[in-house]
């Protein structure tokens, strides 16, 4: 399938960026993945989870940062950040004509999007879903990021690898615990932060890629209360 080209304005700045939205016959919901810091919206690994979760019915929206739009390395400060996904979060209603909406993304994209929704509610978001939630930075442990959450009332699916470097699992189980139901962490045998396995694992990419895919659909589906059929 291919995703149809959008453009779209972010309030109070004067950014315009662009979107890719797909749309399978009958979808019965929206997932708006927000792209991670260092590759944009038409990252190959964004591009297979959306074609994939098309195939199971789910439409998904995808879309640039400022910063990303522009060619440049550094994301634009926290403020433009959380406007252009909520700018994103209006332009997925418009688009996905009244179906519900969960929104994430990867990495950085993920959390500027829990962030954006700690201080203010995002309109017909109805739950969170973070693939490989940038806990912390490589090689320095802790938990600050994650402090935001405890704000955000929403359900959430964090999927997150067992060698991923930006998210110690000791210290992501603690913070899912304290999130209590509205939390689910999903764990990724031998993934990085992308998700990529050593090949000794004996898992393959695609196996990996089953696996995202079936548990964002299953969780987004369950979630709304939406029939898996």
């Amino acid at each position: 399938m291919i995703s149809e080209p959008i453009e779209f304005p972010v309030e109070g700045s004067s950014a315009r960026v662009s979107g890719l939205f797909l749309a399978p016959a009958g979808a019965r919901l929206v997932y708006l993945m927000a792209h991670g810091a260092g590759a944009g919206m038409r990252h190959p690994f964004l591009e297979t989870i959306a074609q994939r979760l098309a195939a199971r019915r789910i439409a998904t929206f995808r879309y640039q940062f400022p910063y990303m739009e522009e060619g440049r390395r550094r994301p634009d400060p926290p403020h433009l950040l959380h406007a252009t996904v909520k700018a994103a979060v209006q332009e997925a209603s418009r688009l996905g004509e009244g179906l519900p909406i969960v929104a994430g993304g990867k990495s950085m994209g993920g959390r500027m999007t829990s962030s954006a929704a700690a201080k203010s509610p995002l309109p017909g978001v109805r739950g969170l879903v973070f693939l490989g939630f940038p806990l912390h930075p490589a090689g320095k442990p802790g938990d600050e990021r994650a402090r935001h959450l405890y704000a955000v009332d929403l359900p959430m699916l964090f999927l997150q690898g067992t060698r991923d470097a930006l998210a110690g699992l000791d210290l992501l189980k603690p913070v899912c615990d304290r999130l209590g139901d509205l939390a689910e962490l999903h764990i990724i045998e031998g993934g990085d932060h992308s998700f990529k396995v050593l090949k000794r694992s004996g898992r393959t990419e695609e196996e990996v890629m089953q696996e995202l895919v079936t548990t964002v659909s299953g969780w987004a589906l369950n979630v709304l209360g939406i029939s898996g059929l």
